[in-house]
């Protein structure tokens, strides 16, 4: 009698509801790439002797990256897949991280080594989010809530932004080398996320075949008013509030560098906690998400003038997570609108130029440090509160006129 064969069942693949979770973890460390370079900023002022100018030069120089990932990552998705970029992307943000840990002892690859970390979350930003948003809704996630797809990828930037900066401080602040223990837990996290997102199908479809159709045209015009006067200031004021007033904070001795990783963990956070209130005015009040989060963000800005005058740091804390609440609420109503405006084989290309927009507000640190020499900075947050009024006035007006 023959013996009988018994074979190993096949791999059970996860299931597809779960792809979108699974592959939004790359988002993650996306943004724990971006933040955990700034919560060293005074570690490598103190320990490597760089100058002011230097390191927010440097927060600038991943902007430098991040723009021609995103303008090249977006339309290279919508042509060959979101898996394969995003996927390619996430293995460059994870060699970049690499490249920072080697700066530590050769200053000159903090360059190249920023330029990289901007160019991966460049490309990750564009195919990832597109790739999330759409393993996030139907067909591959039949039973997903309405709205869950558009902004799940922002959540999970948002969440990496906040645990980055924290983390990478703590263990700067107590472990020797900081400068490349700092950077570990992005290693461990970027590596998991890959495994995580690789199971994942491609989402990307054929081109529409037919005629044009009104549902496959981009809308550019609302995208040009509703969407691009607001999204430099997604980053602009949180990049104040993690950047610029960190260092201007006195009275705190050797916890400057726990401080700052606190800071960037703060405007994240309230980004995250007003969600709720975020997703409800941008689904049912457009007008008024419009305008609301460019409000906050002035009040930010007032805030920070004080605090910048001052150097308190409870009140810099303060500043800081009222910028993150306008950051929450921006990036909520813009996401939403990408997603209403892009049909699916422009949605990857359309995400691109929000976020290329978006992170051009990076800036604004640099612009302060380099105007601060002829005005007192408190002046500046005063100017900064007063284009974020005209803006909050400006755009519910652009936004109502791009519906007509």
């Amino acid at each position: 009698m023959s013996t009988p064969v018994h074979h190993a069942p096949p791999p059970v693949a996860p299931p597809a509801a779960r792809h979108g979770l699974r592959a939004a973890w790359m988002m993650t460390a996306s943004g724990w790439s971006a933040n955990q370079f700034s919560a060293l900023l005074d570690t490598y002022r103190s320990g490597l002797g760089l100058t002011e100018s230097t390191v927010t030069g440097l927060v600038a120089v991943y902007v430098l990256g991040l723009v021609p990932g995103l303008l090249a990552g977006g339309p290279l998705a919508d042509r060959v897949g979101r898996r394969p970029v995003a996927l390619a992307a996430l293995a460059i943000n994870l060699a970049s991280t690499a490249v920072l840990m080697l700066g530590s002892s050769a200053a000159w690859l903090l360059l190249p080594g920023r330029l990289l970390t901007g160019i991966g979350a460049g490309a990750l930003l564009a195919a990832g989010s597109a790739w999330v948003k759409e393993l996030s809704a139907p067909p591959f996630a039949e039973e997903a809530r309405p709205g869950t797809a558009a902004r799940r990828a922002g959540l999970f930037v948002s969440a990496g932004f906040a645990s980055g900066g924290l983390v990478a401080s703590l263990i700067a602040q107590w472990t020797p080398s900081p400068l490349v223990t700092g950077y570990l837990p992005h290693l461990l996290l970027a590596g998991a996320a890959l495994v995580l997102a690789r199971p994942a199908p491609e989402t990307r479809s054929a081109r529409p075949t037919g005629p044009a159709r009104p549902a496959h045209v981009t809308d550019w015009r609302r995208f040009r008013r509703a969407v691009l006067p607001l999204a430099p200031w997604v980053f602009a004021a949180p990049s104040i509030g993690f950047v610029t007033l960190p260092g201007l904070v006195r009275g705190i001795g050797d916890l400057r560098t726990v401080y700052a990783g606190v800071a960037t963990a703060v405007v994240p956070a309230a980004g995250l906690l007003i969600q709720p209130l975020a997703r409800h005015l941008a689904t049912r009040y457009r007008l008024t998400a419009a305008a609301s989060g460019p409000a906050v963000v002035a009040l930010g800005f007032l805030l920070a003038a004080p605090a910048a005058a001052d150097g308190g740091p409870v009140l810099s804390l303060v500043a800081a997570a009222v910028f993150g609440a306008g950051y929450g609420l921006l990036l909520a109503f813009c996401l939403t609108e990408v997603a209403a405006v892009a049909p699916p084989h422009h949605l990857a290309r359309v995400t691109s130029l929000f976020w290329t927009a978006a992170y051009l507000g990076m800036f604004a640190p640099y612009a302060v440090t380099l105007l601060s020499g002829a005005f007192a900075v408190s002046t500046l947050m005063i100017a900064g509160a007063a284009l974020a009024v005209l803006t909050c006035v400006a755009v519910p007006a652009l936004a109502r006129s791009a519906s007509r």
